[in-house]
């Protein structure tokens, strides 16, 4: 008989969910599950016992929320149990619960907490053993209310809700979790890498005395010095957070698989890409793009973090094709997009970039330039830093001009179509997608840097910094 309470990360959107089970008992639960579960069923199966709780901590914005798609997959023996703190409602069904309700899951107790800020309905999840009396949590699901070395952002409604979201924050640190005692274990539900929450540090977990300790925001005692910190810290909020807090809210489409993507051949890929709104993305590494690539194609590589970058720059309902470095790569690809809510994935081309050219069909090349070439020649180039801010006021190459990324597309009048522009960023992969959508909008000009800034650095040239 044994008490199992896993986080499973998800890498790329950098979400933790929760799997509780006591072998015991045969019920387990998940807390926060992404829609590509086979990584719950598998557990499940593990332990041998049945997933009967898929709980929410709150309506989730940077990700598709996997809760109905689990209860789909579990067949009759799951319900969802989702918050009805806040005014929330859904158009699914879901059990409703609110501050206090408590849940048996053998050796640990789950007991609801409504913990506002990040937004109005936020559950967290305190785990107790139940054979103390006192009722006092060992650990806690912290959802998006409390990170490791940081908490939830108040802004993801609207600048109409960001101040009283702003102050339902600040009460839940002060009144709630400054109270609980140090010992206590805090399990959120990102870790770093996440645009939830300001500056969200690298452990997966802590405790309340450690935070306390040396989370700012759980020491600062005054609200407008909180307030401050927040604004001041917050990253840029990524474009489909809105779209997908009102998916969740209505309720995903359940599949029962991994969406099935059809195999297209030359012609039919050819044809399709000609769509004015079909969206080509080129999964492959930035040199075979830059090598030779479908006109049009936008260079989102085969990493994690092609969740994110989709979900910034594409929208979820926009006609998307595929161009793979393998075609046994397409499930995976297919499940990172789904989890920031493309399901419209159309078709991918069958035997890749191979059959494109045996057929004779047109090849656009993109220049790859090392930064030896770029600092022996920065006269002739404009750079292009397509950084974070954060990341840019730490320094960047001499003359260069700053767009980030993901408002790039929007801020195109910006920027001279004559000029030799060559993108650059950390380390190559977000200068290759910003390269790949200037193309594609019709800049002539257009180079990446290989290695982008770390190699720049690495060779010891100047670097600049705001004045």
């Amino acid at each position: 008989m044994t008490l199992r309470f896993e986080p499973i990360l998800t890498d790329g959107i950098a979400q933790v969910s929760y799997f509780i089970c006591d072998d015991a008992k045969f019920s387990a639960a998940v807390i926060d599950p992404v829609p590509d579960c086979d990584v719950y069923l598998e557990k499940a199966k593990q332990y041998g016992v049945v997933i009967t709780h898929i709980f929410e901590t709150h309506i989730h914005a940077d990700f598709m929320s996997g809760a109905r798609e689990l209860e789909h997959r579990c067949k009759g023996s799951a319900k969802i149990y989702a918050s009805v703190e806040g005014d929330a409602s859904y158009d699914f069904n879901v059990e409703g619960i609110k501050d206090g309700d408590n849940f048996d899951f053998g050796e640990v107790k789950v007991t609801v907490k409504h913990t506002p800020g990040h937004t109005p309905e936020h559950l967290s999840f305190m785990l107790i053993d139940p054979d103390h009396e006192d009722n006092k949590p060992w650990g806690i699901v912290t959802g998006d209310s409390l990170f490791v070395d940081s908490v939830g952002r108040p802004d993801l409604l609207g600048d109409e809700k960001t101040e009283e979201l702003t102050q339902a924050l600040f009460k839940t640190m002060r009144e709630f979790f400054c109270k609980l005692d140090n010992d206590v274990m805090i399990f959120p539900c990102h870790a770093a890498g996440s645009a939830c929450g300001p500056n969200i540090g690298d452990r997966m977990n802590s405790t309340i005395g450690y935070e306390k300790k040396y989370n700012e925001y759980m020491q600062i005692t005054d609200y407008d010095a909180f307030k401050k910190a927040i604004q001041d810290n917050a990253p840029p909020v990524p474009t489909h957070y809105p779209k997908m807090k009102k998916l969740n809210a209505k309720g995903p489409k359940a599949y029962g698989h991994t969406p099935h993507v059809k195999a297209l051949d030359v012609t039919a890929f050819e044809k399709a890409g000609q769509d004015k709104d079909a969206i080509i993305i080129d999964t492959r590494d930035m040199q075979a793009f830059g090598n030779g690539h479908v006109e049009g194609a936008i260079n989102i590589g085969l990493k994690p973090i092609l969740s994110v970058w989709s979900g910034w720059l594409i929208d979820p309902d926009a006609p998307i094709y595929l161009v793979l470095e393998r075609d046994d790569d397409c499930a995976h690809i297919v499940n990172l997009l789904w989890r920031t809510g493309h399901t419209n994935i159309k078709g991918y081309l069958a035997g890749g970039m191979e059959k494109w050219r045996e057929t004779g069909k047109p090849l656009k090349q993109l220049p790859q330039l090392s930064v030896h070439d770029l600092h022996n020649s920065l006269d002739n180039y404009q750079p292009l830093d397509v950084r974070k801010n954060s990341e840019w006021q730490s320094g960047y190459i001499p003359g260069a001009k700053h767009e980030f990324i993901g408002t790039l597309t929007k801020n195109l009048d910006q920027l001279d179509k004559t000029e030799n522009i060559v993108t650059y960023c950390a380390s190559g992969y977000r200068a290759s997608i910003a390269s790949s959508i200037l193309q594609k909008h019709g800049f002539k000009n257009i180079s990446n840097t290989m290695g982008s800034i770390k190699a720049w650095k690495a060779s010891n040239y100047k670097i600049e910094t705001p004045k």
